[in-house]
């Protein structure tokens, strides 16, 4: 049991947080030169690793969507990309009326002068991340056009390897890349004036993954006519078995269970809806996105992002929830390109950002994995529309 919460990311990340903040307050200046230069190297590894992700899993993802021509599939897929960007724009409202109201003030005069690193070594991308999110949209569209299964299997290939260096690279680099920022904004002063902050907007968060369960499952019901209540009774264990596992897919065996339990939905059809929501349907991580990305733009630029920005990154942060990688996090991972170019953020703010989505990400899970049976009550309602006629 221990050995497991030892090797747990999120315990990993909230680890380095706390080390970080305990060593910045001891160290000189000489030592912070050394952190400041593992810190760019790192965050080097990283920014090479985001495009190449961006290409790998929404490529591939796209050449999917031929292999399967059944209509619910295709009804399914643009459900959970418009319920994804729905559950975005109530996060933004949500930030725009509450964020401000919290009285964030950017003081860079009573901070500590940081000084510059010892040591630099530059590893530019390949190319920037919209590029690889064009390039990812034409091969994806190539492939399905021309039926290239041999640039299919290469696709694949490459999102199996681009998914193993997640996991053998970028994920075990993340937890000293957080350490060493954090250890660079606690020996600034900066954190321990906001990390107040950081608390207040963690549970707004959780309050708010509640609150559009509560509209997603009463609109399903106007939709499907049908009373979900059941439905949610039996959700309830889903919902605490994925805040104590971290994982959407730890918890899909008793997703299945509890459906067939609630006798709300189709077997034959839940089957298949179930599973495939908690690939691509990701609501909860999508509205902690958004409301913390606008919060850290607070903290650390002195402002929130203008309305047009965050449409912007609304629609493709949607694209990237659907395609995002099975790992932890995979939905704050796959999108560090989109708020790089989009919302500009360096690597404090990812750094930043990573943090407190980490101590969220089990409500977030919870959140994503008990949304589903919202969406696959729609998804039935098509199906039978369709049999109809």
């Amino acid at each position: 049991m221990i050995q497991n919460i030892l090797k747990n990311t999120i315990f990993k990340l909230v680890l380095g947080v706390i080390l970080g903040l305990i060593a910045g307050n001891y160290l000189n200046e000489r030592s912070i030169q050394v952190i400041l230069s593992l810190k760019h190297i790192l965050g080097q590894v990283i920014f090479f690793l985001i495009p190449l992700i961006v290409i790998g899993f929404v490529g591939a993802s796209i050449t999917k969507l031929s292999s399967n021509s059944s209509k619910v599939f295709g009804f399914s897929l643009l459900l959970a990309y418009f319920a994804s960007i729905a559950a975005q724009f109530f996060s933004l409202f949500f930030g725009y009326q509450i964020i401000p109201k919290l009285h964030i003030v950017n003081k860079i005069e009573a901070l500590k002068e940081i000084p510059e690193q010892i040591f630099t070594l530059d590893i530019p991308p390949i190319f920037s991340v919209m590029t690889a999110l064009f390039l990812a949209f034409l091969l994806g569209l190539g492939v399905l056009w021309t039926k290239a299964k041999n640039l299919e299997s290469i696709l694949d290939e490459l999102r199996d390897i681009i998914s193993l260096l997640i996991k053998k690279l970028l994920i075990p680099i993340i937890p000293i890349f957080v350490a060493l920022n954090f250890t660079t904004l606690s020996y600034e002063g900066s954190i321990q004036k906001h990390l107040p902050i950081f608390i207040k907007v963690v549970l707004i968060v959780i309050v708010m993954h509640w609150i559009w369960l509560i509209v997603l499952y009463i609109f399903a019901a106007i939709v499907s006519k049908k009373n979900p209540l059941p439905l949610i009774k039996k959700y309830l264990p889903v919902y605490f078995t994925a805040v104590g596992t971290m994982s959407s897919m730890a918890a899909l065996g008793i997703a299945i269970e509890a459906i067939s339990k609630s006798k709300i939905l189709k077997p034959d059809l839940s089957n298949f809806t179930i599973p495939f929501f908690a690939s691509i349907h990701l609501c909860g991580s999508v509205i902690t996105i958004v409301f913390f990305t606008m919060t850290v733009s607070q903290v650390l630029y002195g402002y929130i992002p203008d309305i047009g920005t965050m449409v912007l990154f609304i629609f493709l942060l949607a694209i990237f929830a659907v395609s995002a990688p099975g790992v932890p996090g995979g939905t704050v991972i796959a999108s560090l390109g989109l708020i790089t170019a989009i919302l500009g953020f360096d690597e404090t703010g990812l750094a930043l950002l990573l943090s407190i989505f980490a101590l969220q990400d089990s409500f977030g899970t919870a959140t994503n994995i008990t949304s589903d049976g919202a969406l696959a009550l729609i998804s039935e309602k098509y199906y039978d529309r369709k049999s109809t006629k």
